[in-house]
C-alpha cells in the first residue's frame, strides 16, 4: 500500500468511532470511547465531564493514545487510524469558541443538536477536550505500522 492509497484510507476512516486511551499519574491504562469532532486529521474535540476517569487522567497524563475506526465492519474487514497524541482541556475563550464551533457543527450534521461555549464553561457538567496528534498510522496487512502525514 502507498502512502497516497493509505493516506485516503485514513481520511475517509476519520468519521468513525474513537477510542482514546489514556493512564493515571502511576501508569494505569484506561480506554473510553468518546463522540467527537475532528478540526483536521490531526485535531480532534470532544466533551466529558472533568469527574471522568479519562478526562482526570488527562490532567495527570496529557499523553494519549487514539484509535478510530468502524465498528460495524464485517470481521477482517477492517482498518483504522491509530495515533499518538497530546491532549488537554481547552480554557482559552477563543479556543472554546472555535472548538465549539466544530463540535456543534459536526453534531448538527449528524442529527443531534447545536452545542454552545456557554455549556463547557465553569457552570456548565462538561468540559471541552482536544487532541492534537503527533503520531499517526495505519497497520499493513502484515501488520507492521505504516506512518501517516495527514494535516
Amino acid at each position: 500500500m502507498d502512502v497516497s492509497e493509505r493516506e485516503a484510507m485514513a481520511k475517509a476512516i476519520v468519521d468513525g468511532n474513537m477510542t482514546l486511551g489514556t493512564a493515571d499519574a502511576a501508569g494505569v491504562p484506561w480506554a473510553s470511547p468518546v463522540w467527537y469532532a475532528p478540526a483536521s486529521y490531526r485535531e480532534y474535540f470532544w466533551v466529558s465531564r472533568p469527574s471522568a476517569r479519562h478526562s482526570q487522567n488527562i490532567a495527570v497524563r496529557p499523553q494519549v493514545g487514539i484509535v478510530i475506526f468502524d465498528s460495524t465492519v464485517p470481521i477482517n474487514t477492517g482498518k483504522a487510524v491509530y495515533m499518538a497524541a497530546l491532549a488537554e482541556q481547552v480554557t482559552d475563550d477563543g479556543e472554546i469558541a472555535r472548538g465549539m464551533s466544530v463540535f456543534s457543527e459536526r453534531s448538527l450534521a449528524q442529527g443531534a443538536r447545536v452545542w454552545t461555549p456557554e455549556e463547557v464553561g465553569p457552570s456548565g457538567r462538561v468540559r471541552l477536550y482536544r487532541a492534537r496528534a503527533s503520531e499517526q498510522f495505519v497497520l499493513s496487512p502484515e501488520d507492521e505500522r505504516l506512518p501517516l502525514t495527514l494535516e
